[in-house]
C-alpha cells in the first residue's frame, strides 16, 4: 500500500448543507477489509473515527494495532484551504521507502462534496522529503460511501505514481460482518466425533438466530462440496472479517452468551439426539452427550432436559409421539425437518442448525405407508402445517424412499429442500444480496431473431440435483453449453448463496428453475386445488432469479424406470397457464415419455439418462443409436447429467459424437424444437 496518508472528515451532504448541520453519513469508526485493500507494510492495518461538528470535521486515523501511528485532524468543510502542521516525519502507508513527511512544514488540503454527498475528492500538496532532499507532491483521494452506506472504497492518485495497480484501500463499518469459523471433521459416528459435531451445529444454530456469526467449511467430501469456495466468497466478496475457532470449547466461550442451558441425549438411544435438537431450538440449549457435561458447565451452562434412560426401549413411533405431546405446539409451522439420511451409528445433522436457529420439530419418520404408526403421526404433523410449509432435510434410507416421501409432502402442498447434510442456512439467510445486485441469468436468445434448426442431432445437457452438489467446482464448467438447476428458494433462504453461484457462472452456464414447484415436489400428489398457489409461487421466484425454464419430475407413482413417471394433460396446463412467461419446459429425471408444444412452447422430457458410471464407448453408442431410432431430423435429445459427473467426462463423450449432432444452449434448444416439433405429443391418460 503506497499512498499518502490522511486523516479525513468524509460528509455525505452538499457543502451548502453540510456547513450548518452536526454529523454525517460517515460518522463513526472504520476497519480495514484486508484481504480488499493494498498491504500495509510494517502496521498492517488501518482504522479511522470520524466525527463531524458542524462545519468541521475530527478524523482520527490508527495505522496498525498494538505497533501503530496514530494522526489525528481537524478540517473545515466546503472546499476552503486547510493548512496542517506536521509534527510526525513518518509516511505510514509505505514506512519502507524512503521518503518522510516534512517535519516542521505543512499539508495543503481543499475537499469536496460531489454525487449527493456520497463522494468525497480531496486535493492535498506538500513537501515529501527523499534522500536528494524536498520534491513537491500532488495527491487527489477519493473517498465513496457504498449504496448501503456501510463500505468505504477509498483510492489514491499521486503526482510521483505514474505506474503500478490503483491504490485502493476498502473499510467497513467497525463492528459489523464480522464471524467466527470453524473447520469441521468428517467422523459422523455416535462413537466418534458426532457428539462434538452435534454440540456446535446447535451453538451454530443459537449463535446465528438473528445474525451470521459462526459458519463452518465442512470436508472436500461432504455432499456440498461449496462450503470453503463460499467461505471465500463471503470473505472476498462480501466483507466479511473471520477469526478461526479450533476448538468446541473455544466455541463455547465465544458464543456463550447465546446459550442459555444444555440438554442431554442419550447416546444408546439415536433418535434421542433428533429429539434434543428440537428442545435445543425451543430452550437455547446446546445438545450434549453425557461425556460432553463437563464442557458445557465449565461455560456456566445450567441443564435444561436430560434424555438419559428416557427412551430406553421405546419404538421411534412412542419416541416422537412423546416429543409431539410434549413440544409440537410450541414449534414452528412453516418449517418441519427431516433428519435422516444416513442410519445405524452414523447421522449427518448438518441442517439443524435451521431448526434450532428457528425452533423447529425434528424428526426421521417413516413416510411408508405399511409402517402404520409412524406414518400416520408423520401425516398428523404434516396436517397441522402452515399451507405451503418447507420440509427440510432428507428422508431416513433406512425406513424408506425418496418417492414415498415426496409423494406424502406433496399431497398437503408442502415443497421439499434437502438434504440432511445442507449446511450454514443459519448463516447463509442473515446475508442479504450486495446492494443493487441483480439475480441476471446467461440467455443465449435474441429479441426479434429468427431460430430455424437444421437436419440435425441437438443435444442440450442439464445438470441435476441442484448447483449446491456435484460439478459446480469441478473442471470443465463454462467449456460447453451446460444448464443447471437452480435452489430457488435460496432467493429468501439464502440470498447471498444465489448471489455466490450467479457471480461465478460462465457465459455457458445457464441457470433453469426446479423442481415441479417452489422447492421439490409431485405435481401428481398435490391436490387439484393446491397445484395452481404452488406454481404461482415457483413462478415468483423464476421472475426474481431471471429464470425461462421450469423443470417438472413426477415419481408418485412408482421408481424410476417401472415407474409411471408421465405426466397428465391436466398437469401440463397447470404449468403452461401459471409460467406464461416460460419459454419451455423440460420433464423427468430418467427417460420420461411427456412431450408437447404450445404456441411455440415445447415441454420435452429427458431422453437419455448419463449415469456417472457409463463407460464412455457405451455412452456414446446409446446416443448414436438414439439417433438411428429417432432417424427424423431435426431431432432433439435432451440429457440428464447425473449430479457427481463432471463437464470435462460429459465434454469427452460430446466431443466422440459425429457432425451430425451439435451441442446447443438450453434455451436455443427448446426454441428451435418448438419452432419446428419433431416429438409425437404424449400424456399420461387416465
Amino acid at each position: 500500500m503506497k499512498h499518502i496518508f490522511l486523516i479525513l472528515v468524509i460528509v455525505l451532504l452538499t457543502p451548502a448543507v453540510a456547513m450548518g448541520q452536526t454529523g454525517s453519513a460517515m460518522d463513526g469508526k472504520w476497519a480495514l477489509v484486508p484481504q480488499m485493500s493494498h498491504e500495509i507494510g510494517l502496521y498492517g492495518t488501518l482504522s479511522i473515527d470520524i466525527k463531524q461538528h458542524g462545519s468541521s470535521i475530527t478524523i482520527v486515523q490508527k495505522w496498525g494495532t498494538s505497533r501503530s501511528f496514530t494522526d489525528s485532524l481537524v478540517l473545515k468543510l466546503g472546499g476552503v484551504a486547510n493548512s496542517i502542521p506536521v509534527n510526525n516525519r513518518v509516511w505510514p502507508t509505505n514506512v519502507f521507502m524512503g521518503l518522510s513527511m516534512p517535519l516542521g512544514g505543512t499539508r495543503q488540503m481543499k475537499a469536496t462534496l460531489d454525487k449527493g454527498g456520497t463522494l468525497l475528492v480531496l486535493e492535498e500538496s506538500y513537501q515529501i522529503r527523499g534522500s536528494q532532499g524536498g520534491s513537491p507532491i500532488w495527491t487527489v483521494h477519493r473517498y465513496e460511501l457504498s449504496e448501503d452506506k456501510q463500505i468505504l472504497t477509498y483510492t489514491v492518485s499521486r503526482s510521483s505514481r505514474q505506474s503500478g495497480p490503483p491504490i485502493k484501500f476498502v473499510l467497513k463499518r467497525a463492528g459489523t460482518k464480522e464471524a467466527y469459523f470453524m473447520r469441521i471433521e468428517d467422523n459422523w459416528e455416535i462413537d466418534g466425533k458426532l457428539p462434538i459435531q452435534a454440540l456446535l451445529i446447535s451453538l451454530q444454530g443459537l449463535a446465528n438466530t438473528d445474525a451470521p456469526r459462526l459458519y463452518f467449511i465442512y470436508p472436500e467430501s461432504w455432499p456440498f462440496t461449496y462450503t470453503a469456495s463460499v467461505f471465500e466468497f463471503y470473505r472476498d466478496k462480501r466483507h466479511f472479517t473471520f477469526t478461526e475457532l479450533h476448538t468446541p470449547q473455544a466455541a463455547l466461550q465465544a458464543l456463550k452468551k447465546f446459550v442459555k442451558g444444555y440438554v442431554v441425549w442419550d447416546k444408546a438411544v439415536r433418535t434421542s439426539l433428533i429429539v434434543a435438537f428440537t428442545v435445543a431450538g425451543l430452550e437455547r440449549a446446546v445438545v450434549v452427550s453425557d461425556e460432553l457435561i463437563p464442557l458445557a458447565e465449565r461455560a456456566g451452562l445450567e441443564p435444561l432436559a436430560d434424555f438419559r434412560g428416557k427412551f430406553t426401549g421405546q419404538s421411534d413411533a412412542q419416541i416422537y409421539t412423546w416429543a409431539y405431546d410434549q413440544f409440537w405446539k410450541r414449534c414452528n409451522k412453516d418449517y418441519i425437518i427431516w433428519l435422516g439420511g444416513e442410519h445405524g451409528k452414523v447421522m449427518k445433522p448438518s441442517v439443524a442448525d435451521w431448526a434450532v436457529a428457528k425452533g423447529i420439530f425434528c424428526n426421521d419418520l417413516s413416510s411408508r405407508p405399511s409402517d402404520t404408526l409412524e406414518y400416520q403421526l408423520a401425516r398428523r404433523i404434516l396436517s397441522e402445517m402452515n399451507p405451503m410449509s418447507m420440509v427440510m432435510g432428507w428422508h431416513s434410507y433406512a425406513k424408506d424412499l425418496e418417492r414415498e416421501h415426496v409423494k406424502l409432502t406433496s399431497s398437503f402442498g408442502h415443497r421439499v429442500e434437502g438434504l440432511n447434510t445442507l449446511p450454514n442456512i443459519s448463516f447463509s439467510s442473515q446475508v442479504p444480496p450486495s446492494p443493487g445486485f441483480k439475480y441476471t441469468n446467461n440467455h443465449h436468445i435474441v429479441p426479434g431473431k429468427t431460430y430455424k434448426p437444421e437436419k440435425k442431432v441437438y443435444i442440450s445437457c442439464i445438470q441435476t440435483d441442484g448447483i449446491g452438489l456435484g460439478a459446480w467446482l469441478k473442471p470443465g464448467r463454462g467449456e460447453i453449453p451446460y444448464a443447471w438447476e437452480v435452489l430457488m428458494n435460496y432467493v429468501w433462504m439464502a440470498p447471498s448463496m444465489a448471489e455466490y453461484f450467479y457471480t461465478m457462472a460462465t457465459p455457458n452456464d445457464y441457470f433453469i428453475g426446479c423442481l415441479s414447484g417452489p422447492g421439490y415436489l409431485y405435481p401428481k400428489a398435490v391436490p387439484p386445488k393446491l397445484l395452481p398457489p404452488l406454481i404461482t409461487k415457483a413462478k415468483e421466484y423464476m421472475d426474481v432469479l431471471d429464470l425461462k425454464v421450469f423443470e417438472i419430475m413426477d415419481y408418485s407413482e412408482g421408481a424410476t424406470v417401472e415407474g409411471n413417471t408421465e405426466l397428465t394433460r391436466q398437469v401440463v396446463d397447470a404449468y403452461y397457464k401459471g409460467m406464461p412467461n416460460a419459454i419451455g419446459f423440460v420433464n423427468g429425471y430418467a427417460p420420461s415419455y411427456t412431450f408437447t408444444v404450445r404456441n411455440g412452447k415445447p415441454l420435452i422430457s429427458y431422453d437419455y439418462y448419463l449415469s456417472p458410471t457409463r463407460p464412455v464407448a457405451d455412452a456414446v453408442a446409446d446416443l448414436e443409436e438414439l439417433a438411428a431410432i429417432n432417424s427424423k431430423r431435426p431431432y432433439y435429445l435432451l440429457v440428464h447429467v447425473r449430479e457427481s459427473s463432471d463437464i470435462k467426462r460429459v465434454k469427452g463423450i460430446l466431443d466422440k459424437l459425429g457432425s451430425e449432432f451439435e451441442v446447443v444452449p438450453l434455451d436455443v434448444f427448446l426454441t428451435i424444437a418448438g419452432q419446428e416439433p419433431t416429438f409425437q405429443e404424449r400424456f399420461l391418460d387416465r
